[in-house]
């Protein structure tokens, strides 16, 4: 299925030139004097680089063939994340690059969407919360009760967040892999 300028949104994913892309920013633009166009940032799912493009009336672009299947974090090698297919057994691995960010909230035994495009996988999709243990923060002291203040925290991924001041070493807590904040206290 072909793409005109007029179905472009943010969040939608398309191909151009037989590289896949999701598009991170839109704005459609009525100039005074001449015709409407659409300019979009939009992420490589490839190597993550940001392009903007803008796109004319008439202009099209493909819809990519994208799959997704839940896999298992297995571990990391130092070069690359070992994902294991939870159907076939069968196990890729992918590089930082491919991984991204996410990298920061998956643990060994986790199940994880991998996205692939036309049969080879490309990136990863991290649940939107995840559940962390605390391994490393700064003790409490009497008198920190401020619900509004806050102190870092070192999670079991070794990802660094800010949350209160009653959270201790040893808890678990829940997070936002979009945001990277803060959501609650499991245990």
């Amino acid at each position: 299925m072909a793409y005109s300028m007029g179905d472009l949104k943010k969040g939608l994913k398309i191909e151009l030139e037989g590289i896949p892309y999701k598009i991170v920013e839109y704005q459609h633009v009525k100039p005074g004097k001449g015709a409407a166009f659409v300019r979009v940032k939009m992420k490589s799912f490839l190597d993550g680089r940001v392009l903007e493009k803008t796109f004319h009336a008439g202009d099209k672009c493909e819809e990519p063939n994208l799959q997704e299947h839940s896999m298992q974090f297995l571990y990391h090698d130092g070069d690359s994340f070992q994902f294991m297919d939870n159907e076939t057994y069968e196990q890729i691995g992918l590089n930082e690059v491919q991984v991204g960010d996410s990298a920061k909230w998956i643990i060994d035994g986790m199940s994880i969407s991998v996205l692939f495009h036309n049969g080879k996988a490309i990136s990863v999709n991290v649940p939107q919360s995840v559940e962390l243990k605390v391994t490393e923060t700064p003790p409490n002291f009497k008198g920190d009760t401020t619900s509004a203040g806050k102190k870092p925290a070192t999670l079991e991924t070794g990802a660094v967040v800010q949350v209160p001041y009653h959270i201790l070493e040893g808890d678990i807590i829940r997070i936002n892999t979009e945001s990277g904040e803060y959501l609650d206290k499991v245990k």
